[in-house]
């Protein structure tokens, strides 16, 4: 589970593109911020599950918040401005039965590391699911018995443009955002909706209140860091106790990590605020994100 927002400039306080992310994980699975310096692949990139072809030039230097046991990502920022977070959906085509290929985390973080605009990661991402699949564990099989597959969707934004994409599978559809954006665990695209969403998926019980909720704050504008950072931290948009966007369902689903990115055009260098378990618990940490060096404020996440 997990909710995301973004809110493109001409709908902000501040003039600058926000995006938000609430990551929602088993409670037992430990989470890293990191700093993932540029580089250049010798050879090919092992994932997750399963080896890519290596990207063709220098990488982009990423921030990261990932959990330890996997390759890719929650979600992170590059410095190119790019931010990209992905959500668990569930469609007509059953997870547990296609080959392993990628995992939605790993395209977060080749999105990332390969991609200097949203259009870009848009191509990269759906470029890769077409090449390699979708499949296999999204979960720890030391943590979750036997692992547990799914497919995703995904919110990518740089400071003038924004994108959802959802997949089943091999399968896609990209929709462009024009002023702002929530998504959650189910299918929004109309059509892609139409066609893939899971029937018995209890999306009115467990996602609608969320997804509603994130909307209403986009729709009350203009959307401010303040208005997302509270947002993040609220307990009040749930049909059923603790799957609230700041989610504490025992033994089942805590928010483990958040992001609010703040993506300026000009030159300036994107911000990632973020922090590890509870937003309702914990502090943000502002990071300057930069290629130049490993972010100092890092530092701080690791004592």
């Amino acid at each position: 589970m997990c909710d995301c927002l973004v809110a493109l400039a001409p709908a902000t306080s501040m003039g600058v593109t926000l995006f938000a992310k609430n990551s929602d994980r088993p409670p037992a699975e430990i989470q890293e911020i990191g700093w993932f310096p540029p580089r250049r692949d010798a050879g090919s990139v092992r994932v997750t599950h399963i080896d890519v072809a290596p990207f063709a030039g220098e990488t982009l230097g990423v921030v990261l918040s990932r959990p330890t046991w996997c390759w890719g990502a929650e979600h992170g920022v590059n410095e190119a401005g790019v931010a990209i977070g992905n959500e668990s959906i569930f469609t007509t085509l059953d997870p547990r039965t296609v080959p392993v290929g990628l995992i939605g985390m790993d395209l977060v973080r080749l999105g990332l590391e390969r991609a200097s605009s949203a259009a870009e990661a848009v191509e990269v991402m759906t470029g890769l699911l077409d090449r390699y699949g979708q499949g296999g564990t999204g979960h720890d099989p030391a943590i979750v018995a036997g692992g547990r597959p799914y497919f995703s969707s995904f919110l990518i934004a740089d400071p003038t443009d924004a994108w959802v994409v959802e997949t089943s599978g091999r399968l896609w559809a990209a929709e462009r955002v024009v002023r702002s954006r929530a998504i959650s665990n189910r299918t929004t695209i109309p059509s892609f909706d139409a066609a893939h969403r899971h029937p018995r998926q209890p999306v009115e019980r467990l996602v609608d209140p969320r997804l509603a909720s994130s909307n209403t704050v986009l729709d009350r504008g203009p959307v401010t860091f303040e208005g997302l950072r509270d947002h993040l931290r609220s307990h009040d948009s749930c049909a059923e106790a603790g799957w609230s966007v700041c989610m504490h369902v025992p033994d089942v689903e805590s928010t483990t990590a958040s992001m609010i990115a703040e993506l300026p055009s000009l030159g300036s260098a994107p911000v990632a605020w973020m922090l590890l378990g509870s937003p309702c618990e914990h502090d943000y940490l502002r990071i300057d994100v930069s290629a130049a060096r490993a972010p100092q404020d890092l530092l701080a996440l690791a004592n």
